[in-house]
């Protein structure tokens, strides 16, 4: 390997000057320097699968033929996503090395990540340049669901960009991918059938960068017959100390039956309790359960037995405890990743190198827990997790107890205990023997002893995976990673054993077939309805008998009229477009479980509440707030797309008068409109306790919106880009500071005659540009002629950046020179209030949506297009192309696009127009196919995002000549 390769690789792996990459991360980066992507890749836990960041980067950085986008995908939300912290010290380590970041050709911009927590929770960074490496991570539902158009909690007009940023030039790394099958089957459809799904003609393929598909599993899910080798360990690896630590790191499993008197969560308590020496130990004990109650119950028999017990003189010990289950806020994970970081849980380095944090490889599998935080604890610690806590965390427990679960679940648990070596772990498993019920005959038992032994028969084909394979001395059964890695070798080659492991794992769900055109149907999304456009969740993870999922976001300001009178659909939409959910204050969970939930809070609140319309809201955080009104607006749930579909009163869940049968129905009702929607909720309504739903909470939790600091970042830039004020008057400053700027009013109180008297403002932080509207208003005005020029400047660099040919870089250049067009139109001009020295593009505001009429610029720049002559130097397919990204290039024209308020001909005329987008949307989606369309899209939409953000930047300058020489770096 090259000094530079070397240097680059054990930088970005943060290893010191005395340690060597592994022998396998060498090869890799091999292999993707001569631009060769494994299709699998088979390394065992504890050895840094993650570091597959690292290699993509400096690959890239050599000048290796790589996509420029990686996205990192894993199956679960955890307390500590993994891939998240390697992601950011891998930007830390580039902009440490100037070297690095020229190669990366970042020039003064860091390497953008986007992730689902920390300082880059949802902040879109990864869409402002599609010619800039960046890094993607997220979960099968936030990625799938993006690729395919559906893009869950995302407005329908940023489906299509994110839908091509994630189709076209991305190497999508799927870690564990044995948890999601159907997930993974979908992907390599996509990536192998470049012609059924990106255009027909070779020689467009070659223009529209591909999508790339790299697996990464650690567990012994057998092989499937079809699947290539995949890339694994060698010889060399195996010889390396490291390697042959974590590898052989002693794990001693044992297992037992339960007595038909004791309860699991007890028996796991006690278990745990055990291997903790009664507390007198300061171990760090992880107890795995399959349900969320039994975990609850389990760490409240530990907290029970620490209390000690005084008639039979047993001392009271100290014992930490905290619970890991899904079904929490992000906001309170971020704090339940503090307590397993001070409790030992999550593994440190030993020491920092000196200039910077642990990055990659650091975080991967050189860490070590810290001697002196051992020594400083006296006491033991407990984590109570469910599957939340088997994947996607890299945490390390000294002992394990645990129930027993699917095969391939059993092998993602034994990897959070002794992952480093050094030590003996011991790891209790224990299952449930309905003795009286195996006894029965089959046609003897009640229907729930037929329940208990039909679980048992699953049990016994579990125990037969470990009892029969695992090798066992004195007793003990060796789950160390090697071991369990030599049972999945031997599996391949050995069809009995194969069973036997096949019979202990969950069986692959059934899944629909990915069609072309399913995709078509689901890329036109600014239809809002579609007869051919299923839900994309079976595609992502099969028929499966999940139960329907629900978001649950708090906020103390929700769009609601003080006087009783509802509030338009539209206007809600818009408020929640300006203001709209974060990944950080949503809490998911089983839909039933939220409707039952909601029930129990308002019944309690209905006993308190006022017959007025109108009532206080101080925005105190406490049980002593003002009680809600009967026909308060309680909550508002919204479709994924953003749709309103239902606005409930407190009084809608009244059931005091209904009948049993009446309830159920009421209930049912309920949960029919929040399945798969957001549920945004009163703060008033309370009901949140330590990040999950409890019915008997009282206190308003903290929200988004309560003008305080929320995720702590040390960063300059707030994790929630927006703030919401209730004011009295609107009249004077509209942007308050030089950091925040108004982009949206909501009028919440209306006199008799539908005067304004107050409102709710909606303030977006400067540098964020998530909607249209948003990057028209701001605080530096800018001529329509200077704006189109700096997009055409940065459509340009784009263009050469990503070495378009000369004549697609021009057509993406005229496009840019004239997709804002529509905005000349006088409508337009008053709606955004701008000043009368001129035509502009961005305007100081409010904007007046009113005086809009419906009216899209886009469409009206699409019609100046095709009259000004200035696409007639292209080709016939490029102007085409032109066109259309320029009528589409806010989302819409997917087919549709509105004719509303435009001046420029009659309405039939008008519609005759429209048509004409729709078909050429139809004929450019053939020619270029879904994500190719969409990825040309993309293009526009970043060069005008790029210009629309620098307006802002202080620096810039507005004057044409300044405009001339700008370029994106």
């Amino acid at each position: 390997m090259e000094p530079k390769e070397l240097k680059w690789l054990c930088g970005a792996l943060g290893l010191s000057d005395h340690e060597d990459p592994f022998p396998w991360q060498q090869e890799l980066l091999k292999r993707f320097t001569a631009g060769t992507i494994e299709s699998a890749l088979d390394i065992p836990t504890g050895l840094g699968k993650t570091s597959v960041m690292a290699v993509w980067l400096v690959a890239r950085a050599l000048g290796a033929d790589l996509p420029r986008r990686l996205a990192y995908v894993v199956d679960r939300r955890a307390v500590v996503d993994q891939a998240t912290d390697v992601a950011t010290q891998l930007r830390e380590y580039v902009d440490s090395d100037s070297e690095l970041k020229r190669a990366l050709s970042l020039g003064k911009h860091s390497l953008p990540i986007s992730t689902l927590r920390g300082r880059h929770i949802d902040n879109k960074e990864w869409l402002e340049d599609p010619a800039s490496p960046a890094i993607i991570v997220g979960t099968v539902d936030m990625i799938g669901s993006r690729l395919l158009f559906e893009g869950y909690g995302t407005s329908r007009k940023m489906r299509p960009y994110q839908a091509g940023l994630l189709g076209a030039d991305v190497l999508l790394a799927l870690d564990e991918a044995h948890l999601v099958p159907p997930f993974e089957k979908l992907l390599r459809k996509i990536a192998s059938d470049a012609r059924l799904f990106g255009p027909r003609d070779e020689a467009l393929r070659k223009l529209v960068p591909s999508f790339r598909l790299l697996t990464l599993s650690a567990t012994a899910r057998t092989a499937r017959s079809n699947e290539e080798e995949p890339f694994v360990l060698t010889s060399a690896d195996l010889e390396h100390p490291v390697v042959s630590q974590r590898l052989n790191a002693e794990k001693r499993l044992t297992h037992e039956s339960l007595p038909s008197e004791e309860k699991l969560p007890d028996a796991l308590a006690k278990r745990a309790w055990s291997l903790a020496e009664e507390g007198k130990s300061a171990a760090r004990v992880i107890v795995f359960c399959d349900k969320p109650k039994d975990a609850e119950k389990a760490k409240q028999s530990i907290e029970k037995l620490a209390k000690g017990d005084k008639e039979q003189g047993i001392p009271a010990t100290e014992a930490a405890t905290q619970l890991f289950v899904g079904g929490r806020r992000v906001y309170e994970r971020e704090q339940a990743a503090k307590w397993l970081r001070e409790h030992g849980f999550l593994t440190k380095q030993e020491t920092e190198p000196p200039a910077r944090q642990p990055s990659a490889q650091g975080l991967l599998f050189e860490h070590a827990p810290p001697a002196a935080q051992e020594a400083e604890r006296e006491f033991p610690a407990f984590v109570f997790a469910t599957s939340a806590g088997e994947v996607g965390v890299d945490m390390d427990a000294d002992h394990m107890a645990c129930d027993l679960v699917a095969w391939e679940r059993m092998v993602q648990r034994l990897g959070r205990v002794n992952r480093r070596g050094g030590r003996v772990a011991n790891v209790v498993v224990v299952h449930e023997k309905p003795e009286k019920a195996i006894q029965k005959q089959p046609g003897d038992r009640t229907a729930k002893e037929s329940k208990e032994v039909e679980r048992y028969k699953q049990c016994s084909k579990r125990l037969k995976a470990i009892e029969s394979n695992l090798p066992c001395v004195n007793g003990f059964f060796d789950a160390s990673t090697g071991a369990i890695r030599s049972l999945k070798n031997r599996a391949g080659n050995d069809p009995r054993l194969k069973k036997i492991l096949d019979a202990a794992t969950t069986p692959d769900p059934l899944q629909p077939e990915l069609s072309r055109a399913l995709v078509d149907a689901w890329s036109m999304t600014s239809l809002e309805e579609h007869t051919g456009r299923p839900n994309v969740q079976p595609w992502l993870r099969g028929w499966t008998d999940d139960p329907p999922q629900t978001t649950v976001i708090w906020r103390k300001h929700l769009p609601v009229r003080t006087s009783g009178r509802p509030a338009a659909k539209k206007e809600i939409e818009d408020y929640f477009e300006a203001a709209p959910p974060h990944l950080s204050e949503k809490l998911e969970t089983e839909t039933d479980r939220v409707a039952q939930w909601l029930f129990k809070r308002t019944e309690a609140l209905l006993k308190t509440a006022s017959s007025d319309t109108e009532t206080a809201s101080d925005g105190k955080t406490s049980s002593d707030v003002s009680p809600l009104a009967r026909k308060t607006v309680v909550a508002i749930a919204i479709s994924s797309a953003g749709d309103v579909r239902d606005a409930f009163q407190l009084e809608h869940f009244d059931r005091s008068r209904s009948d049993t049968k009446d309830k159920k129905k009421k209930k049912d009702d309920v949960s029919r409109v929040l399945a798969g929607a957001t549920l945004v909720v009163d703060a008033r309504v309370a009901g949140l306790q330590d990040g999950r739903l409890d019915s008997k909470a009282q206190d308003s939790p903290r929200t988004a919106d309560d003008g305080k600091e929320w995720i702590p970042t040390g960063d300059k830039d707030p994790i929630i880009r927006f703030r919401v004020r209730k004011v009295d008057d609107t009249v004077g400053e509209p942007y308050p500071g030089d950091k925040w700027r108004q982009c949206f009013r909501f009028a919440t109180k209306l006199s008799n005659d539908g005067e304004e008297k107050q409102w709710l403002i909606v303030d977006k932080w400067r540098h964020d540009s998530s909607t249209e509207d948003g990057r028209a208003v701001g605080p530096r005005k800018q001529l329509l002629k200077d704006h189109q020029q700096w997009t055409k400047q940065r459509a340009m660099k784009i263009a050469e950046r990503l070495g378009l040919p000369q004549q697609y870089a021009a057509m993406l250049a005229a496009a840019a020179r004239i997709h804002d067009e529509g905005k000349r139109a006088k409508r337009w001009q008053r709606a955004f209030n701008a000043p009368g020295d001129g035509i502009y593009a961005k305007t100081p505001g409010p904007i007046q949506q009113p005086l809009l009429g419906g009216y899209r610029h886009e469409f009206g720049s699409f019609l100046a297009a095709e009259r000004n002559g200035q696409l007639s130097g292209l080709s016939p397919d490029l102007r085409d192309l032109a066109l259309h990204l320029i009528a589409a290039h806010h989302g819409f024209a997917r087919p549709l696009i509105r004719v509303n308020g435009c001046d420029d001909a009659p309405p039939s005329a008008l519609e005759e127009k429209a048509m004409d987008v729709a078909l050429r949307f139809a004929r450019l989606q053939k020619r270029w196919g879904p994500w190719g369309l969409a990825w040309w899209e993309s293009l526009l939409r970043a060069a005008d995002r790029q210009a629309s953000r620098d307006n802002k930047n202080d620096n810039e300058k507005t004057d044409s000549a300044t405009v001339q020489g700008a370029s994106h770096g």
